[in-house]
């Protein structure tokens, strides 16, 4: 392969939690704009599965990655063995996240741990590997951190949760200042409200009076702003956090 097909041919698109809700979404939406998808997850073979196959079915390419990334060693190995081959990774978005909601006072070490260690040890443990692969490959690159709108204003229950989200928000800003002259972009999204399983049991006829537009979001119009991100259209965005939440904030 001559360099100019390398430079022709279409990166990996790495979603970290892309097995459910908002990250198989923006594995499908990744997919229709043309990359070949490496869907992480951790445990749920027959969700990971059928986010594959609809991608397939589409006539897309995906590949399935299964590692915690809350397990530093683990995902080294496996972005180390991803980053060896001919194809690099150019767009990696860092998606996994769980809420473990409580008030402060009752909040267990335990759930501060498990939520902050997926998002910010998760952040770290699986872009780490892959920025110096990205900037060998001299073809630019995105990552797109899913953030929220607790990150941003904080939200009563949620002080674990709050603390990760704005946390991903500095590292995004951070990050974004050391990566921008390489030609590789680096902003979060930061979904409100959004129609998935997470807030299944909340009581949504209630949450929607707190929204301006008196709707939840979709995670199809989440994965739509992030394929948007992605692209060569926002190659001159980078170190932002957009929210995506329906006037919420």
């Amino acid at each position: 392969m001559t360099e100019l097909d390398k430079e022709r041919e279409p990166t990996f698109a790495l979603v970290t939690g892309g097995s459910r809700g908002i990250g198989a979404a923006i594995c499908r939406a990744l997919a229709r704009a043309g990359h070949p998808i490496l869907i992480n997850y951790r445990s749920n073979d027959d969700a990971a599965n059928a986010v594959k196959q609809q991608i397939e079915e589409a006539g897309g390419e995906a590949e399935l990655l299964k590692f915690d990334v809350r397990d530093r060693e683990t995902s080294r190995a496996a972005l180390e063995e991803v980053a060896s081959r001919p194809r690099s990774v150019g767009v990696l978005v860092n998606n996994a996240g769980i809420a473990r909601d409580a008030s402060f006072p009752s909040l267990s070490y335990e759930d501060w741990e498990d939520v902050t260690r997926t998002t910010l040890d998760g952040f770290y443990n699986v872009t780490h590997p892959l920025v110096m692969p990205m900037i060998r490959a001299r073809r630019g690159g995105r990552i797109i951190n899913i953030s929220s709108v607790s990150g941003v204003v904080g939200n009563r229950g949620q002080t674990n949760y709050s603390a990760a989200k704005a946390g991903l928000i500095g590292a995004t800003r951070s990050l974004a200042q050391e990566l921008a002259k390489r030609k590789i972009t680096v902003n979060a999204v930061a979904p409100g409200l959004i129609e998935t399983d997470m807030i299944a049991d909340a009581p949504i006829a209630e949450i929607k009076k707190q929204i301006p537009m008196r709707r939840l979001g979709t995670a199809d119009e989440v994965a739509s702003l992030v394929a948007f991100l992605a692209s060569d259209a926002a190659a001159y965005i980078t170190g932002q956090v957009i929210g995506i939440n329906g006037g919420l904030a």
